[in-house]
C-alpha cells in the first residue's frame, strides 16, 4: 500500500507540470534542455520553483525567503534559460518554434520543471515529509476501493 501511495503522490505532484508534447521537435527540445542540466543546476532550479511558490499569500507566512533570495534565484534562472536556448540547444529551439511557435518552448520548459521537481522529490527528507499524512489515512476504506 505504501508504494502505491508514493506513486500516486508523485504523479499528483508532477501532474501540474506535465507537458503536452505535440511533436518531435518539441520532444527534442525538451530532451536537449533536460540533458543540458547538471545536478547543481537542477537543485538551483528546484530552489527557484520553491521561492516562486513561496511568494503565494497562503504559503508566504511559512517561508523566510527574502526578496534578495528571489532576485538571486531569478538571476540564476534568467541566465540558465539564456544559456540553454542560445548555447546548448539553439537548433532545437529554432526548429521547435518554427514548427509549433512559442508553445513548444513553454511545453519544453514544463519538462525542465518536472525534472527539477523530481530532484526535490528524490530527497529522503521530502519523501518522509510527504508520506507523513499516511498515519491519518483510513486504511480500511482505501483497501476496499483499491482491491
Amino acid at each position: 500500500m505504501k508504494n502505491h501511495l508514493k506513486i500516486i503522490l508523485t504523479v499528483l505532484v508532477l501532474a501540474a507540470s506535465l507537458p503536452a508534447l505535440s511533436n518531435e521537435s518539441t520532444r527534442q527540445l525538451s530532451e536537449c534542455l533536460t540533458d543540458s542540466l547538471n545536478g547543481k543546476e537542477r537543485k538551483e532550479l528546484a530552489k527557484w520553483i520553491f521561492l516562486a511558490i513561496s511568494s503565494h499569500s497562503v504559503i508566504s507566512p511559512y517561508s523566510s525567503a527574502t526578496e534578495k533570495d528571489r532576485d538571486e534565484s531569478n538571476k540564476f534562472f534568467g541566465g540558465l534559460i539564456t544559456r540553454l536556448m542560445t548555447e546548448d540547444c539553439p537548433n532545437q529551439t529554432k526548429l521547435a518554434i518554427n514548427e509549433s511557435g512559442y508553445l513548444a518552448v513553454q511545453n519544453s520548459f514544463k519538462v525542465v520543471g518536472e525534472v527539477a521537481m523530481m530532484e526535490l522529490m528524490s530527497d529522503q527528507s521530502v519523501t518522509q515529509s510527504i508520506s507523513s499524512f499516511e498515519k491519518y489515512l483510513d486504511q480500511e476504506k482505501l483497501n476496499k476501493v483499491m482491491q
